[in-house]
């Protein structure tokens, strides 16, 4: 197969230097803010993206090295497959967020809920429009068993350096 280069539009600007205690989701991330620094070459495609109150980041786990294949997730004490779950250690280290989408000033976007570290290269932005991003009737696996854990109180810790 042939190899996938994907180039950093932009960076994401976050309060966290370190992976230990952030939130592992955004929804976990209310009140915390941060920034995207969008190359120049890419703000015409900024064009309406105000309009949004919300946006999906596909970005690089930059400080993620190597993968494993099977994990002991944040939510659970038992392993799992890394494709069953959304831990950072995957052969790609592709992240995906949606995050509340503040104001735009120029090639700077004000974001809230972040849970990435700071420096994060973002790969994309798209809307996030819920008639498409949502769905109903959804089965959860092996998070069945943890969907009412707290997850604004959980953090990461380093189990994933």
């Amino acid at each position: 197969m042939e190899q996938i280069i994907l180039n950093p539009i932009g960076i994401i600007h976050t309060p966290y230097t370190d992976i230990k205690n952030m939130p592992i989701q955004p929804i976990a991330a209310e009140g915390i803010c941060g920034t995207i620094e969008l190359l120049p070459e890419y703000v015409a495609g900024l064009k309406d993206i105000e309009g949004f109150s919300h946006i999906t980041l596909i970005y690089n786990f930059h400080k993620i090295e190597g993968y494993e294949l099977e994990v002991v997730p944040f939510m659970d004490t038992e392993a799992h497959g890394i494709f069953s779950t959304k831990a950072p250690k995957r052969p790609n280290a592709i992240g995906v967020s949606t995050v509340k989408l503040i104001g735009v000033e120029g090639n700077i976007l004000h974001i809230e809920q972040v849970d990435m570290l700071d420096g994060t290269p973002l790969i994309d932005i798209k809307p996030f429009y819920p008639r498409y991003d949502n769905r109903l009737d959804v089965i959860i696996g092996w998070l069945e068993k943890n969907k009412d854990l707290p997850l604004e109180k959980l953090r990461s810790d380093e189990r994933f350096k």
